[in-house]
């Protein structure tokens, strides 16, 4: 089979459906499954099929929305629907969703019949930034973070900002984190840009997810197996995975979007970076009050800073029995495989409960 120029690209908006259009003539794959989870299958599928020449015999597989739902028993479900519909190594699935679609949907595409080819078509912005770039796929393990996966580029990712539309506004916020993590981590005039907007107008985002599809892109060709400087990625993941970990798993706490526990994460990341690396104070406040400006201060009681830190233990960045974190000398200068102690974690608890953003 003819494969794209160069696997895993990101094509956009009209360009990105005549390229898909393109490729499936030229590959003439056995038959074409769509992944899709109930809010996708209902506000996304149809735009998706209505811009493909000849969808007529794709079938569709739906899952539950949901973080709850990325787990091994739905992958036992989509690849038992495959096995039930006849998929055979010589078919695709195109994953239209969210990132609990692509990565699940790449996991199950890699795994199926030892691996067959994948499309991702994200539909949150979230996805659009980070979930469906840099090839990583995998499910949760209980209420621990994506730690069952492989790494394994699609064949190429779909980009319609159209589908943004669709989402809520706190969908919209989970995903300006990760570009608010790729500002931090990269090029400060980008952050200063991209905190600035109060309001998300669409015209605006199709620029600044190129931008930040670009910062990935260019992070994870130079580090695709996570050795070393990919690492810098997780700014602000190593508590946000954490402290989202914890609120899925106590029914008591309020829900967590992904960008949620992430904002958390990055201002108590900040705060570890000034105590640790010096990071100009007056750039962690103005951080800070930006974040707690966008996303609403999470309540944590003090029984569950224990948990959450104990959670660290499973990070996937750690080696050796050591909690690795990434911190920041400045913006767009970041260190990885910092060793943080619990006594400054505390502090940085303490930092974010009793900021002043009023």
């Amino acid at each position: 089979m003819a494969n794209p120029v160069n696997k895993g690209e990101v094509y956009y908006n009209k360009e990105a459906y005549n390229s898909a259009n393109t490729y499936l003539a030229k590959n003439q794959y056995s038959k074409v499954f769509v992944l899709v989870d109930s809010n996708t299958h209902e506000h996304c599928v149809a735009r998706f099929l209505s811009k493909i020449e000849e969808p007529s015999a794709f079938e569709i597989i739906e899952i539950p929305a949901g973080e709850e739902s990325k787990n091994l028993e739905t992958c036992n479900g989509v690849w038992n629907a495959l096995s039930e519909l006849g998929a055979d190594r010589k078919s695709l699935l195109i994953n239209v969703g969210g990132g609990v679609v692509t990565d699940l949907g790449g996991f199950v595409a890699c795994t199926f019949k030892r691996g067959i080819h994948y499309i991702n078509v994200p539909t949150s912005l979230l996805s659009m930034v980070d979930a469906s770039v840099g090839g990583k796929t995998g499910v949760d393990l209980g209420n621990l973070k994506n730690q069952i996966g492989v790494i394994s580029d699609p064949e190429m990712v779909i980009i319609d900002s159209a589908y943004l539309e669709t989402l809520p506004k706190n969908e919209m916020r989970s995903g300006l984190a990760e570009i608010l993590k790729h500002g931090l981590i990269k090029d400060e005039a980008y952050w200063n840009k991209v905190s600035n907007l109060t309001n998300l107008d669409l015209s605006d985002l199709d620029e600044i997810i190129k931008k930040s599809v670009e910062i990935k892109s260019e992070v994870v060709t130079k580090d695709p197996f996570e050795k070393n400087i990919r690492k810098t990625l997780n700014y602000g993941h190593t508590l946000g995975h954490a402290i989202e970990s914890y609120f899925l798993t106590h029914s008591s706490k309020p829900s967590l979007l992904h960008g949620e526990a992430v904002a958390a994460g990055m201002v108590l990341a900040t705060f570890i970076s000034k105590k640790l690396k010096n990071f100009p104070e007056e750039k962690l406040s103005r951080i800070s009050s930006k974040i707690f400006d966008i996303y609403s201060k999470i309540e944590f009681e003090e029984n569950d800073l224990e948990e959450i830190i104990d959670l660290m233990k499973f990070d996937k960045k750690n080696e050796h029995g050591k909690v690795n974190f990434v911190l920041l000398k400045d913006i767009g200068q970041p260190e990885i495989d910092c060793v943080v102690p619990n006594e400054v974690i505390y502090e940085a608890f303490d930092y974010y409960q009793n900021f002043d953003f009023s």
